[in-house]
């Protein structure tokens, strides 16, 4: 069976509110990620289409990536509709994956999307909440009017108890906000780019103890698109690309089930790496602790210790294994159905030297990690994805 390879990405700013349309947005990030590889529209053969919430947020529940593209010149492409909450974008990567892998196409494009900015707010979180088990929700919480993503509730849950349960303190959790900061602040396409202190953070609005504002990924408008090959694509029409070592998809079932632990297994086994063989890393850091409980889950350091990481700097840009070099969900901004797309354009910009300011210095090898919906006390999904400089 071929290799495959990535050949090419595009990204449109993510911002809070944009005044572009879901298809205008698509329009820009597939054509840049067109361009980027070298190709013509035709030369696509599938597109997977990656979206989260636009169904409840707009009512276009159906065809979502039929509508998005009909007016452009990837129109009448084959196009399949993936949606797998925050997991949207790297399903569609899998998706994508799967086809060349399997001969069904040369060339396939994945594209995320997500326009989550609403004038009401509460339709915005609302379909949020529809990444969990909504028959778990008793009639007093649907029908309450929503102020924040009710997986901060989550979030927060999991942050108390990591601290209770090992010496860390919520400066910890702080200091993945400012880490993630400064590197948003050195990314022309990030929603956040002003650098914060730990102090800012900690005395920002509080959300959900304790989870501060700044501790918590935003709503976010955005696109971002990832252009797939076969390895015989590549020898026929020339150029490079990073290869798709791995992408592994896991369910998780509730508590216990460590769906980003798996899945991160899963990729190592495959693709014959292991934590140490890693460069550059993005992570699913939907609140700040996330992303010190995911330290441990993916191998960089035993149960318990994520936070010593982040005191040592050895996840900031020029420790040892930089994480987050986007500025992650926090910064870089997190619009659901494109996360895992634009972490790929992250990697792949490192790993072919173009990350500007922001780059880690011989970065050959680097993990994707994007989690998605919430259940029963574990991501309803995960995917970990490693990419390889050419």
């Amino acid at each position: 069976m071929t290799r495959v390879f990535v050949k090419g990405v595009g990204m449109t700013p993510f911002v809070s509110r944009t005044t572009l349309s879901v298809r205008e947005l698509v329009e820009i990030s597939a054509t840049q990620a067109l361009a980027d590889a070298g190709l013509s529209a035709s030369d696509v053969g599938r597109i997977y289409f990656g979206n989260g919430a636009e169904g409840l947020l707009s009512g276009q529940e159906m065809i979502r990536g039929q509508v998005a593209l009909r007016t452009g010149k990837l129109a009448g492409t084959p196009t399949v509709n993936v949606e797998n909450a925050c997991a949207s974008g790297s399903s569609a990567v899998l998706a994508a994956f799967d086809a060349v892998k399997a001969g069904r196409c040369d060339v396939a494009l994945a594209v995320g999307v997500e326009k989550l900015s609403n004038e009401d707010r509460h339709r915005t979180f609302a379909a949020i909440r529809g990444a969990t088990d909504i028959a778990e929700l008793d009639l007093v919480d649907s029908g309450e009017v929503l102020t924040s993503s009710p997986l901060l509730n989550v979030y927060a849950a999991e942050a108390r108890e990591y601290l209770d349960r090992y010496d860390a303190h919520v400066e910890d959790f702080a200091a993945v906000a400012v880490k993630n900061r400064r590197h948003a602040a050195l990314n022309p396409l990030a929603q956040y780019q002003k650098p914060q202190t730990v102090e800012d953070v900690l005395t920002a609005r509080m959300v959900v103890d304790p989870l501060t504002l700044p501790m918590c990924s935003p709503t976010t408008d955005g696109s971002a698109a990832v252009v797939l090959v076969s390895e015989e694509f590549i020898s026929r029409a020339g150029g490079v690309g990073c290869e798709v070592r791995a992408i592994e998809l896991t369910a998780g079932r509730g508590t216990g089930s460590a769906p980003v632990a798996r899945a991160a297994a899963a990729a190592y086994e495959s693709a014959g790496l292991g934590p140490r063989d890693l460069d550059v890393i993005e992570l699913h850091d939907a609140a700040a602790p996330s992303e010190v409980l995911q330290y441990a889950e993916i191998g960089l350091c035993d149960e318990g210790d994520g936070h010593h990481l982040i005191r040592k700097g050895q996840t900031a840009l020029g420790g040892r294994t930089p994480v987050n070099v986007s500025g992650g969900l926090l910064s870089r901004g997190h619009p659901l159905g494109a996360t895992g797309c634009a972490q790929l354009v992250e990697l792949y910009d490192q790993l072919v030297g173009r990350a500007a300011g922001r780059q880690v210095e011989r970065a050959k090898v680097g993990l994707a990690v994007n989690a998605g919906g919430w259940l029963g006390g574990a991501y309803a999904t995960a995917v970990a994805t490693i990419l390889a400089a050419p």
